[in-house]
């Protein structure tokens, strides 16, 4: 590895957002999901959290070539659920509050919610939107506001924007400069895996990890694990789009 190549890792690790995840409910098109994955990336926050609670949805092998998003796959850990009650016990365990995009009188405008606490983001799929028993357990709801006649924004774009709402307050913050939010043991203990990572094939890196009740509890972001097998699970449901999945 250069020292080019080290020294951009760090500086992305040092950067990264623990405490500030997405989830997707029920999202169709590949393409939206590998959006979402840049700008994650891009904001630093390091796993996302997959529900499909439509069976005709099932993505339990949900796999993302590089052309769609653009690399940003490898660097983060992505959980498939089928259960919503499993998934947000889950995300609750690690971020505490899970908010929810949707139109309402009882939503909060983004731009009044606190993001530099921890957060999950919910998003729903592109026709309907955040599912009602997903809203009904969220801890709360938002929306981005408009003034055109549209009423929605594009799932991919919606969480860009809510995304970059949080880069905002947490820069202003200092989460991306004085105070990381990785330990400098976490931020080394993940470089190690990273670099691991980059000799090996990596193929958790290529494939979503499905979660279940029986699953054992989701390792935190820098603990290392054996990424050089592919999941003992594979399921390839043929793409939506001309894109891989």
């Amino acid at each position: 590895m250069s020292p080019q190549r080290e020294h951009k890792i760090l500086e992305v690790i040092r950067q990264s957002q623990p405490d500030l995840t997405v989830i997707l409910e029920n999202i169709f098109d590949p393409l939206n999901i590998s959006a979402v994955l840049r700008s994650c990336d891009a904001v630093g926050v390091r796993e996302i959290f997959v529900l499909y609670t439509r069976e005709y949805l099932s993505k339990r092998g949900l796999k993302v070539g590089k052309k769609t998003s653009a690399g940003a796959f490898k660097w983060i850990d992505v959980y498939v659920f089928e259960d919503l009650e499993e998934c947000f016990k889950r995300v609750r365990e690690r971020y505490g509050r899970i908010l929810a995009t949707r139109l309402g009188e009882e939503s909060a405008s983004l731009y009044q919610l606190d993001l530099t606490v921890p957060t999950a983001l919910l998003f729903g799929n592109e026709d309907e939107g955040v599912s009602a028993k997903a809203l009904a357990q969220a801890d709360g709801n938002f929306l981005i506001p408009q003034v055109g006649f549209t009423e929605s924004l594009n799932i991919s774009v919606a969480c860009a924007v809510s995304l970059f709402e949080a880069r905002r307050q947490r820069a202003a913050a200092g989460f991306y400069d004085r105070e990381p939010r990785f330990s400098p043991e976490q931020q080394e203990k993940l470089f190690r895996r990273w670099e691991g990572m980059l000799k090996e094939k990596a193929w958790f890196r290529r494939y979503a990890v499905p979660v279940g009740k029986d699953s054992a509890p989701l390792l935190p972001v820098f603990v290392e694990r054996d990424e050089s097998a592919p999941p003992k699970k594979q399921v390839r449901p043929n793409p939506l789009t001309k894109f891989e999945l």
